[in-house]
């Protein structure tokens, strides 16, 4: 195995997002092929055992287990960090698998943690009933309120932990000043970047530490598998990640990567056009509902923080009606094109009632202080003419009274 032409730093780095996400990551056999190979393999083998010896103890290059490397894994690794400008990158079976590695692998009993109140249901399980297990302290603040972080520092504060845009609330965080905030307490900030990805949003621009995604979502772009990954520096992805991921095995499968690897390929122009899509959906909704919650939206409380940290407005929104769940019931039952679903990112569209799925693990008075209301309903919009689905929405919404 040998990777293509031109890969090394100093001529990738000088490549765009969308050519890296095509690009980038390819390792090539003797066979020379175009599209990356998948090493269906768990193990390897050696020529010696002194070879062996050598790959266990760090001496010698070379895979010794696929839970800790594997060629088409790596590719995919590679083609993520560079997208999103990180040193380094380990991907993980699952979006929950990366929060929960990074989190667990870098707090100790005794720590603290400052978290959004806003996150996705599991993450927020994790913070609320896990991490007190071990002994983690956190508190919970909302992300908005920039006074609020540092209010929340106490002297064993390890990690911020926030989302933006957050789910499904749309919530808005300023990344460059939490993480600023961050950096001058030597405070680790993690951040949940998987509404965006890099083609919209690069976090790490703005300061942040590690960056943190559902693969899952608008990378693999249709679907079809679950995955996830953490970006972060070199000292952090091997020091304090990949020891806590080889020995607890939150490990990616290489068919998966590979899926991966294909849907980065075309991730920049899907997030464009879902975008694009999103925000015309999105306008038509403003005058049909009581309230939306969409970044690309000059309604939107935070447009101007949004339009400074991301690209484009995202494909996510959220509407919410009056007539609580059952009028957000009413409605996607009547959908006849869009698909009830809680993905995200998806080439197709989807909606969701997120107090009965995505966040059904946080309660009611959790959810109640996250702002996910029992009238919220929460739209991915994907590529699909957007006339069509405003065609849907239209009738869907007559049915539900609206």
């Amino acid at each position: 195995m040998k990777r293509s032409t031109g890969q090394n730093r100093s001529i990738t780095s000088k490549w765009r997002p969308a050519t890296r996400a095509v690009r980038t990551g390819t390792w090539r056999s003797e066979q020379g092929e175009t599209s990356e190979a998948i090493f269906l393999t768990s193990g390897y083998s050696y020529d010696d055992a002194a070879i062996a010896a050598g790959r266990f103890a760090g001496e010698l290059e070379g895979m010794t287990y696929s839970r800790t490397q594997n060629p088409s894994v790596q590719m995919l690794e590679e083609r993520i960090a560079m997208v999103e400008g990180a040193e380094a990158c380990r991907a993980q079976a699952s979006g929950m698998a990366a929060m929960t590695s990074t989190l667990l692998c870098q707090l100790s009993q005794g720590d603290h943690l400052v978290a959004a109140r806003a996150l996705f249901g599991p993450c927020r399980w994790v913070i609320d009933n896990l991490l007190p297990r071990f002994g983690i302290e956190s508190t919970v603040i909302d992300s908005r309120d920039n006074a609020a972080w540092e209010a929340a520092i106490r002297p064993n504060t390890k990690v911020f932990f926030f989302e933006t845009p957050a789910n499904p609330t749309m919530d808005i965080a300023d990344i460059e000043y939490i993480c600023s905030l961050a950096k001058a307490h030597g405070i680790t900030s993690v951040v949940d970047n998987a509404f965006c990805t890099a083609a919209l949003q690069r976090p790490m621009e703005f300061g942040a530490d590690v960056v943190a995604y559902s693969a899952t979502k608008l990378m693999d772009g249709q679907g079809r598998v679950l995955a996830g990954a953490v970006c972060g520096s070199e000292e952090f992805i091997t020091e304090k990640l990949l020891p806590f991921q080889r020995n607890t095995g939150p490990s990616l499968s290489p068919f998966n990567a590979w899926i991966v690897l294909k849907g980065m390929e075309t991730l920049e122009l899907r997030a464009r056009q879902q975008s694009e899509n999103a925000l015309k959906v999105g306008q038509f909704m403003e005058g049909r509902v009581p309230r939306i919650l969409h970044p690309g939206l000059a309604s939107h409380p935070q447009h101007n923080l949004a339009k400074k940290q991301m690209e484009m407005g995202g494909t996510i929104f959220s509407v919410i009606l009056d007539g609580g769940r059952k009028q957000a019931w009413a409605l996607l039952d009547a959908l006849e094109l869009i698909d009830i679903s809680n993905n995200i990112g998806d080439s197709r569209s989807l909606m969701c009632h997120p107090a009965t799925t995505t966040h059904h693990s946080v309660g009611p008075e959790g959810r109640e202080a996250m702002g996910v209301f029992e009238g919220m309903v929460r739209m991915n919009v994907g590529l699909e003419d957007p006339d069509d689905l405003i065609e849907d929405l239209d009738q869907a919404l007559k049915k539900a009274g609206l």
